[in-house]
């Protein structure tokens, strides 16, 4: 430290006025940006930036040392770099463009304390009186008069630059929506006038600069609209097939895509204005076909002539596409919290343009192997699973009625999936499955994702069952019953609102529901009914439920990398007709790395629940209803490393007592009956890919007896590996 400097320790603002002050916080924040530079970083009262960069410059530092000087060194800031006239003149002028003229600001610095003082007194803010547009004959004019009844400034709202030049954007963007292609916000000029009003008032005149050029202040419709499928930087466009569909022309050497199945997902025809926003949107609807690589959408103005009002656009889409067929091996090892190990290995070939129509054939073929290893009492089983899936999605809506909505954000996708697979799970039994699908989805907009199967079957077998599995069963009914229905069919519904990609939101809200109805159909055909009563098609029982879930997820921003995240998440299944439970495969079980942290896999429940410590334990903690709430904070910790401090809850339980799983049945008193645990963990977040490992302790296990359930105990610590956030 030179021996006639100061540190800079802190500063403090102190903002005062005659008037109510209705924006002191974001006045506050704004001076406070303005203050430069920065005093030094400090943690617990120790400036490590500071001191690392100190270190640095001893004779010969050591690497650790260097590293860190790297990362987070700081150059002292003393109090005599702040320059006093050129902060206050920088506050004066923000001050101004909030309204506040004349104010008067003062800072002052103490040597003794190395801080600074920054008092502003505040004037009455000036406010609108009215604002209107400078009247000409123009037709331009019109336009921005008619423009200004979106506006969001009003009368009586204080001065604000940055909501002027917002203003100055959005009449831009709104005359571009109405054809006005050459013209630039720019252009535009906002005058204000406090000599006819009282005090702190101002009428705001708005009009165009002089000298626009003429292209600029008329509208422009679509002339010629030409699209190319197929094409390429080599394309020569010379003497190739053009077909024309409602005044679009398509043009291509060979038949890549059929025209009649292309036009559709196009916003704008011959004759309309020029609009930015259709343009875009054609854009994103082109590429969510998925057959292109790239969309590029071109504008060619011809000559205007001199008495023209109307200029003319030509409009060229060039489409390339990606490779047609593609082929892709994914070999994974996975690891989960009930102690199965394993590779895996999935082939998918791909066709993205089956019938020239941008159909897209997914064929995929999967084998996987998993060993328990977990504890002596159940470790030993291993299981094989083979499987087939083939999806056919069409880029458009497949049904015989069509819907009256132009689906003008995103053009619904119709998907058909069908699949099998077989599993062999050692010394228990063997399963193979069947499944087929039909159903739509769609973006609505942005934030809302839907999807709809209003034909969804599961066929299961069970077969080869061991004479430890049918011990199982036999000793638990609950069980038994969820494994012999071996058809599953109906309807299904997600929806989705998403503000997770929307940078404009600080505080985004996730919420996501879907309802599964099954059986219904089949009960108007079935063809009979078996020993125990229950109604079945072809013979085979099916099964008959109601399901609903919801998972409501918010995360609130604390500080510039500070996350507080909150999940919800409740689900209820609610079987009836055939069913006294809900299929093994569509049960709702607890805990794990994705759920509560705190306990393994399918080791909650139902309720008060505590299973033998054998095989079946896996089965039956599994339930019709399940409720989970968590809160994590999540904070950086340096450059790709952020830690975490969470609390998570929740417990799965069965809509009926069952006599095979005692305190199972879902009460009013169920809040006594979670599951709770908390933790601490690291994320290794690099560009979006995640590696987590949390370290999570049980404080309330449901299955001990009241009063006994409250503790913690570190030796049953959990720890859990993951990719991705849990939520």
């Amino acid at each position: 430290m030179p021996e006639d400097q100061v540190l800079f320790e802190k500063y403090k603002i102190q903002i005062s006025s005659k008037n109510a002050i209705n924006d002191i916080n974001e006045i506050s924040d704004e001076v406070s940006g303005l203050i430069r530079p920065k005093p030094n970083t400090t943690v617990l009262g120790h400036r490590f930036g500071l001191w690392a960069k100190y270190k640095s410059k001893e004779e010969k530092p050591n690497f650790f040392i260097k590293y860190l000087d790297k990362k987070i060194g700081e150059e002292p800031v003393f109090l005599s770099d702040i320059s006093i006239n050129k902060t206050e003149n920088r506050i004066q002028n923000r001050l101004e463009n909030r309204g506040y003229y004349n104010s008067i600001v003062q800072i002052e610095k103490n040597k003794s304390n190395g801080k600074i003082t920054c008092n502003i007194l505040l004037t009455k803010p000036y406010t609108i009186k009215s604002y209107q547009v400078v009247s000409d004959s123009l037709a331009i004019y019109r336009e921005i008069a008619a423009s200004l009844s979106k506006s969001k400034l009003k009368v009586g709202e204080q001065f604000n630059l940055a909501q002027i030049k917002t203003e100055k954007e959005r009449i831009n963007a709104d005359l571009k929506a109405k054809g006005y292609y050459n013209f630039n916000g720019d252009y535009l000029i906002f005058e204000v006038d406090t000599n006819q009003n009282e005090k702190n008032q101002f009428n705001l005149f708005i009009r165009l600069k002089k000298n626009v050029p003429r292209k600029a202040i008329i509208p422009y419709q679509l002339n010629k609209i030409l699209i190319y499928p197929n094409h390429s930087i080599s394309s020569v466009y010379q003497n190739v097939d053009t077909t024309v569909i409602n005044g679009v022309n398509f043009l291509q050497d060979t038949l890549y895509f059929l025209p009649s199945k292309l036009e559709p997902f196009l916003l704008f025809s011959t004759n309309d204005y020029f609009n930015p926003g259709l343009s875009r949107g054609t854009a994103n609807r082109l590429s969510a076909i998925g057959s292109y690589k790239l969309v590029n959408i071109q504008f060619e103005e011809l000559v205007i002539g001199q008495n023209d009002k109307v200029g003319k656009l030509n409009t060229m889409v060039y489409l390339t596409p990606l490779n047609k067929r593609a082929l892709r091996f994914e070999l994974k090892g996975e690891t989960k919290s009930n102690g199965f190990t394993g590779p895996a290995l999935t082939m998918t070939h791909t066709n993205r343009n089956l019938f020239k129509g941008g159909e897209i054939l997914n064929l995929s073929a999967e084998v996987g192997f998993e060993k328990q290893f977990l504890s002596e009492d159940i470790s030993g089983l291993n299981s094989t699973q083979l499987g087939f899936k083939a999806d056919l999605l069409f880029p458009r809506l497949i049904s015989p009625v069509q819907p009256k909505n132009n689906f003008s954000y995103a053009i619904p996708k119709t998907k058909v999936s069908t699949g099998i697979e077989f599993l062999n799970r050692s010394k228990l039994y063997q399963l193979t499955s069947f499944n087929a699908s039909f159903g739509y989805f769609w973006r609505s907009n942005k934030q809302i994702y839907q999807e709809i199967n209003p034909i969804s079957i599961n066929y299961v077998q069970l077969s080869n069952a061991s004479t430890e599995f049918n011990t199982i069963l036999n000793n638990n009914s609950f069980l038994k019953n969820s494994f012999e229905q071996e058809l599953i069919a109906g309807i299904n519904y997600n929806y989705t609102y998403s503000e997770l990609n929307n940078p404009q939101k600080k505080s985004p809200l996730f919420f996501s529901t879907s309802v599964d109805v099954v059986g219904n159909g089949l009960s108007l055909v079935n063809t009979g009914s078996n020993s125990k009563g229950n109604q079945t098609v072809l013979g085979i029982e099916y099964a008959q439920y109601v399901k609903i879930d919801m998972d409501l997820r918010y995360f609130l921003r604390v500080g510039k990398e500070q996350v507080l995240a909150n999940r919800l998440f409740i689900g209820c299944g609610i079987p009836y007709g055939n069913s006294t439970t809900l299929p093994f495969s569509r049960q709702y079980y607890s805990g794990g790395p994705y759920s509560i942290r705190a306990f393994r896999s399918r080791s909650l429940g139902p309720g008060t629940f505590l299973p033998s410590n054998d095989n079946s334990a896996f089965f039956a903690q599994s339930g019709d209803i399940q409720f989970e709430a968590n809160l994590e904070y999540r904070f950086p910790i340096v450059s790709f490393v952020k830690g975490a401090v969470f609390v998570d809850g929740g417990n799965v339980w069965l809509k009926k007592e069952n006599g095979a799983v005692p305190g199972g049945q879902f009460t009013p008193s169920f809040i006594n009956e979670l599951a709770i645990g908390a933790g601490t963990g690291i994320r290794f977040d690099i560009q979006g890919f995640v590696i987590r490992i949390d370290l999570a302790t049980p404080i309330q296990k449901p299955y001990l007896p009241k009063g006994d359930r409250l503790g913690v105990q570190l030796n049953e610590t959990i720890l859990n590996f993951a990719l991705g956030y849990p939520f």
